[in-house]
């Protein structure tokens, strides 16, 4: 069988365990994803979630010795959420991102480049393969630009003429040597639509993004939301869409191909106040098989306080004054605090005051006196 031929076989599985595209691209170094990493992490521009090492996320030959072929796949997601229940006064919702709404995409990848493992395996039993998603060491979306799938958008998204950039992303680093694809061109142009929508300017410009201001990054920490960025995170719990929602290459992009990846209304847009009191053990149940549970309850938590104070959800200012008196941790009482002062309404300030006569915590004093200034300042205008 010639590596031609081949390369017609893994095409012809692929579509049949439900892959949607697949691209195929030598293994050499990414010379200018090199030099742009560094200039990331000079620029201090990183998440930090990302592999450290430069040399490990760009010289494929370090995660496979003999590699000369990397395979990327893509698999379509929902971009549309079906019967998406309505946020409403006294019961207000968050929402997660559209790349964590049903089963985490983790597994579903992972199974799919497994099989596609086995089928490579079973026709060349003398190929080494090496397969990752997202948290492995190469940059997906590299992978995905030089094999063909699509073109590295000013969203920093991979964006494909079928699924726009609604895409889940994986590849397999192999020895065997399979004919390449052709890279596609740039066909974002002059839009700078992204660029301009993004909340909090976070893509400095069309292809660069400084990860320490994206709201999709700052979900997922665990500490005090930057003040700067609380009254622009609204109701996201997990993630944020904005630079794909406004797109014109995502247009009409709606695509329900994995009965998986479909949301439940209840999971991707959650009640919020009964996120407060949730249990360890109850978020596990109920969140913990979806890719934006991966940090915990806590940020989720701290999110939903704030999405309450967006919404100015007069409603649940109880349950974040009982946040406030019994939470066991600093971020989630401090936020609450500043929840409420943002909200106001009658007895805000005696809620707060009470709070700090025996707060012993410095940060969480800092948002109690941030969330009276705030309920102060409503009294006087």
């Amino acid at each position: 069988m010639t590596s031609a031929q081949l390369k017609e076989e893994i095409v012809a599985y692929s579509k049949e365990i439900g892959i949607d595209k697949i691209g195929f691209a030598q293994a050499d170094v990414f010379g200018e994803l090199k030099e742009r990493l560094r200039l990331q992490q000079d620029l201090g521009y990183q998440s930090g979630f990302e592999e450290s090492d430069i040399e490990k996320r760009t010289e494929p030959e370090r995660l496979l010795s003999g590699a000369s072929s990397i395979i990327s796949i893509a698999l379509a997601y929902p971009s549309k959420m079906k019967n998406a229940p309505r946020s409403v006064k006294g019961e207000r919702r968050g929402i997660f991102c559209r790349a964590s709404w049903g089963k985490d995409y983790h597994h579903i990848l992972r199974e799919k480049l497994s099989l596609l493992e086995n089928f490579i395996i079973k026709k060349v039993p003398e190929a080494n393969v090496r397969s990752m998603v997202d948290t492995g060491e190469l940059s997906d979306r590299a992978v995905a630009e030089r094999a063909g799938i699509g073109w590295s958008a000013k969203n920093c998204a991979i964006m494909s003429p079928e699924f726009g950039s609604y895409m889940y992303l994986g590849e397999m680093i192999t020895n065997l040597a399979l004919p390449p694809d052709t890279p596609m061109e740039d066909q974002c142009g002059s839009c700078n639509k992204c660029v301009e929508a993004c909340p909090t300017g976070a893509l400095v410009q069309g292809g660069q993004l400084d990860s320490s201001k994206c709201i999709a990054f700052l979900t997922q920490t665990k500490g005090f939301l930057p003040d700067q960025y609380r009254d622009k995170l609204g109701n996201r719990l997990y993630g944020c869409d904005t630079c794909q929602t406004v797109c014109p290459e995502n247009k009409g992009k709606d695509f329900h191909h994995h009965v998986e990846m479909e949301p439940d209304p209840e999971i991707a847009k959650p009640l919020l106040k009964p996120l407060l009191s949730m249990s360890n053990r109850e978020f596990k149940e109920k969140f913990g098989y979806v890719s934006g549970s991966w940090r915990g309850k806590k940020p989720i938590q701290r999110n939903a306080i704030i999405a309450l104070a967006h919404f100015k959800d007069k409603t649940a200012v109880s349950d974040l004054v009982n946040v406030l008196n019994h939470d066991p941790r600093p971020v989630i009482r401090g936020t609450a605090a500043w929840a409420i002062g943002k909200i106001g309404g009658d007895g805000a300030e005696l809620e707060l005051l009470s709070a700090k006569e025996r707060e012993k915590d410095d940060l969480v004093q800092l948002e109690i006196e941030k969330g009276l200034k705030m309920v102060r300042n409503q009294e006087i205008s």
